[in-house]
């Protein structure tokens, strides 16, 4: 077992009607003139905007608004973020979509608590030293970024996408309503489910010591994320389902899976990144297109990891080898990204790289990694460009 830091002060409110307390929350995280931020028309057209206009209005709380994050955030909307928030004395980010949304307003708050580029902290040139706060409304379960510290960001010039950690980012307050996804795509909720399946599993998979408590919460997590994905594929207005992976959305990105033990791998995490930047591809969908030909390439480095995943996750069955029981594992995952209409190759995303891009794509990796990445396995340039081809098929 390893020591840790557990820190999770994001305020919840969970359930139908919770943006009703948007108000008090605000006011009581020093909220007096705010920014709502939001990306596409759906917030509009759902009549959700309106209605927190009306009731910030009531209140007679000033606010100004931003729109346009897009998937993959741009680096200009922060810009342009904090330009508005510095002309209108803004003192508090209110983010209302998914996590791009998320991730830009952490982005716009360093830039305002903090001189200079606000990129470099992406960068990792230099550390925040402040954060605005950031309260959300959570349209969209997938990033868990409404709990997390993290935030990621993507630089136009250059296609280059980077991550930032910092607990001066997480927010203030997360509402939570599940009956705002119901209106989400088919497409747009396996994304989301892949996503928050993911970020356990990046944390699950390592050789270093766990802890039993630890391994079975994450167990439950993915056994949970995947019950619920497959019900919203019968029935895409089960609210219930859609409570379990909101709330599964937001415990797998808040620390908790991995408390303990010794896993942040991520690999899988910063090779979609890279392709991302690319290819602006969406997350979930990059992130399912390159898990296989990962897991294949580490998991003999792994294999406890793997064979116990395959038992206690997929299902998998007695009486095979270890190294047959871990494949049969990455076989089952692969038959449920399958399930929710998830690629499970490049070439299934739509994605068909150069030699020279598969070249670039793992040069650009392995900077952002600081040369090596993974705790399954510790993978340099060649191992990421090989898993780069491996995914191609």
């Amino acid at each position: 077992m390893y020591q840790f830091t557990y820190y999770a002060p994001t305020e919840v409110i969970f359930g139908a009607d919770s943006i009703l307390k948007t108000e008090s929350l605000i006011k009581k995280y020093g909220g007096k003139k705010v920014l709502l931020l939001y990306g596409g028309g759906s917030v509009r057209s759902s009549g959700l905007l309106n209605h927190l206009e009306e009731i910030l209005e009531a209140e007679s709380i000033p606010y100004v608004e931003l729109g346009g994050v897009v998937p993959n955030p741009r680096l200009s909307l922060v810009y342009r973020g904090i330009d508005l928030c510095r002309e209108e004395h803004v003192d508090f980010i209110l983010a209302i979509g998914g996590g791009s949304v998320i991730d830009s307003a952490k982005a716009i708050g360093y830039g305002l608590a903090n001189d200079g580029d606000v990129w470099d902290f992406y960068e990792h040139t230099r550390q925040a030293k402040a954060g605005f706060p950031v309260g959300v409304i959570l349209t969209i379960a997938a990033a868990g970024s409404e709990m997390s510290w993290g935030s990621v960001i993507t630089k136009e010039e250059g296609q280059v996408k980077r991550a930032y950690d910092d607990d001066l980012a997480r927010p203030k307050f997360a509402i939570l309503d599940p009956g705002l996804t119901q209106s989400l795509s088919a497409y747009q909720t396996s994304c989301g489910c892949t996503d928050i399946l993911m970020h356990t599993m990046e944390r699950y998979f390592t050789v270093e010591s766990t802890m039993e408590i630890t391994d079975n919460i994450a167990e439950a997590l993915m056994r949970t994320v995947i019950k619920n994905a497959l019900v919203l594929q019968r029935d895409p207005g089960n609210y219930a389902a859609r409570a379990e992976l909101m709330w599964a959305g937001s415990l797998s990105h808040n620390g908790l899976t991995g408390c303990g033990n010794g896993g942040s791998d991520f690999s899988t995490h910063m090779l979609e990144h890279e392709i991302g930047g690319m290819f602006d591809v969406a997350h979930g969908a990059g992130l399912s297109a390159l898990w296989g030909s990962w897991a294949r390439y580490v998991y003999l480095s792994c294999l406890p990891r793997f064979e116990r995943f395959a038992v206690q996750v997929m299902g998998v069955g007695a009486g095979y080898s270890p190294e047959k029981t871990a494949l049969k594992g990455i076989e089952a995952v692969e038959m449920f990204f399958r399930a929710i209409h998830m690629p499970t190759s490049l070439s299934e995303l739509g994605v068909f790289p150069t030699e020279e891009q598969l070249a670039q794509l793992a040069h650009m990796c392995s900077i952002a990694a600081g040369g090596t990445m993974g705790t399954a396995k510790k993978l340099k340039e060649g191992d990421m460009l090989a898993i780069y081809q491996m995914a191609v098929q």
